[in-house]
């Protein structure tokens, strides 16, 4: 048997020469939506840091499940300010997006993101409305291990199912392989911390569902990534999807969410009339 590269199965950007065109297009999206929908866009904030904020898109008339989008860029890059596009076409459907930041590795560790992302979403429910969280590549991680938090123990007054699903993109729920890759000089973990910051290594949640969605042209390792976490927290119980998004790398398969007529943005739609039933 062929020994995995797992530099070269992880390493998106080289595997997508195009990527920092990619990325620079985001960032002028982003900023073209956000100025498209002042009025409509107000920030949270959730802790002391700088970037401890949260931009919320409000749809029109809308009082519905709020859909959550976390960020990718393996834990150590990028902000929310790229990513405010994320909101256009859930909220042409209607539906609020909140859009947060984080921490960035080396600065602060991956377990220390996710309690700073459940303190986001611990901010989020003072609004009283469901939840649902996405997430791309590490934040795909992030929304994964959301789903699966006990939210009481967290804080007493937060309902048990505080998030009603979670819908992944090219999410990272194993980070054990990336423990001897160049990504690892800012995450900084070794095998057992991988493990311990890794959903799929964990409890399944005892409700909501989980969709695992991958480009179909990123790497055989991303596809089992999305691929094993379905089927692990499905032989568990919980109602999950399987899906490959044809032709899509680990770039551009978040493009439809800033289409109204895509099949991902109707199904994340259908997610958030579900929680708010």
């Amino acid at each position: 048997m062929t020994a995995i590269d797992f530099e070269a199965e992880y390493n998106n950007r080289a595997r997508v020469p195009e990527s920092g065109e990619i990325i620079a297009s985001w960032g002028r999206d982003a900023q073209a939506y956000r100025a498209a929908r002042h009025g409509h866009v107000r920030t949270l904030r959730y802790g002391g840091g700088e970037r401890h904020g949260l931009d919320l898109f409000a749809a029109d008339a809308d009082e519905g499940a709020i859909v959550v989008f976390i960020h990718g860029g393996y834990w150590q890059a990028l902000d929310r300010s790229f990513f405010s596009h994320m909101a256009r076409g859930l909220n042409a459907r209607g539906v609020t997006v909140a859009v947060p930041s984080y921490d960035l590795c080396p600065q602060v560790g991956v377990a220390d993101i996710i309690t700073q992302m459940r303190a986001a979403v611990r901010e989020l429910a003072r609004l009283n409305r469901p939840l649902v969280v996405s997430g791309h590549s590490a934040g795909g991680q992030l929304a994964a291990c959301l789903l699966a938090t006990d939210w009481g123990a967290v804080d007493k007054a937060l309902p048990a199912g505080l998030v009603a699903s979670a819908y992944a993109l090219s999410g990272v729920f194993d980070l054990e392989p990336l423990v001897g890759t160049s990504l690892n000089g800012a995450l900084r973990l070794n095998a057992q911390e991988a493990r311990a910051v890794s959903p799929l290594r964990w409890t399944s949640p005892r409700r909501g569902s989980l969709d695992a969605v991958v480009g179909g042209a990123e790497s055989a390792e991303f596809l089992r990534q999305s691929r094993d976490m379905a089927d692990a927290w499905g032989a568990a119980g919980v109602a999950t999807r399987y899906e490959e998004v044809p032709g899509a790398n680990h770039f551009t398969v978040i493009a439809p969410l800033a289409d109204p007529a895509s099949a991902m943005t109707a199904r994340l739609a259908e997610l958030a009339a579900q929680a708010a039933r």
